[in-house]
C-alpha cells in the first residue's frame, strides 16, 4: 500500500510538472499589436503598415526551444496613407492581392539567443514564394493584463523583396531608381493567453 501511494504521487508529480512545462498559448491583438515596414524611395523612406493581421504563439519561458509562432497578414489590408500608391501596391506590380491574398510565417524553429532575446527560424510566405528566414525576436515581458495574462514580443529585421518576386521599379532619367530592395519590418505583438 505504501509502495502503491509512492508510485501514485511520483507518478502525479511527474504529470504536474509535464503540464507546468508546457508552452502558453497567447493569441495576437491586433489592437495592441502593429505589422510596419519602410523601403528607400528615391533618396528617403516611405512607410507603410498592414491593417488586418493574426497570429499565435505559443511560448514555453522554461525551454524557448519548444515555442512556436504562426501569423497570417492579409495583403490587401496594406496602407501608406496615399490611396493612389496603395492601389498600385495591391496590384500586380506587386502584392497581386487578388492571387495572393495573404503573407504568412510559419515558424520551424526557435532558439535562445540571450536574455529575453530568440532567433526564430521560419517559412515566410509572401506573392506565392516561400523562402526560410531567420527573424529576431525580442521578449517584452509577460504579466498580468485587463482580462488576464499578456506577452509582449518586438522583432526588426529586413528581406529583400525581389527574393518574393516582387521586382517592380522605375529608372530614373539621371540615374539610380525609385525603390529600394530591402525592405526593413517592424513587429509590435502584444498577445493575450488562452
Amino acid at each position: 500500500m505504501f509502495k502503491q501511494s509512492l508510485v501514485s504521487l511520483a507518478l502525479g508529480a511527474t504529470l504536474a510538472l509535464s503540464a507546468w512545462s508546457e508552452p502558453a498559448s497567447y493569441k495576437v491583438d491586433p489592437a495592441h499589436s502593429s505589422v510596419v515596414f519602410n523601403i528607400r524611395h528615391l533618396v528617403s523612406q516611405v512607410e507603410g503598415r498592414f491593417r488586418d493581421f493574426q497570429g499565435s504563439i505559443d511560448y514555453d519561458q522554461k525551454d524557448p526551444r519548444n515555442s512556436k509562432v504562426s501569423f497570417t497578414v492579409k495583403a490587401d489590408s496594406i496602407f501608406t496613407d496615399n490611396e493612389k500608391r496603395d492601389a498600385h501596391l495591391k496590384g500586380d506590380d506587386f502584392f497581386a492581392v487578388d492571387k495572393y491574398p495573404n503573407l504568412t510565417f510559419q515558424s520551424k524553429k526557435v532558439s535562445p539567443r540571450g536574455p529575453n532575446k530568440l532567433d526564430v527560424l521560419g517559412t515566410l510566405t509572401i506573392h506565392g514564394v516561400s523562402k526560410d528566414v531567420l527573424v529576431p525576436v525580442q521578449v517584452l515581458g509577460i504579466g498580468p493584463g485587463f482580462q488576464g495574462e499578456v506577452a509582449g514580443f518586438r522583432s526588426d529585421f529586413t528581406i529583400n523583396r525581389k527574393d518574393f518576386g516582387i521586382v517592380w521599379n522605375s529608372k530614373l532619367d539621371k540615374g539610380g531608381s525609385v525603390l529600394g530592395e530591402d525592405v526593413e519590418v517592424r513587429l509590435l505583438v502584444e498577445a493575450g493567453k488562452q
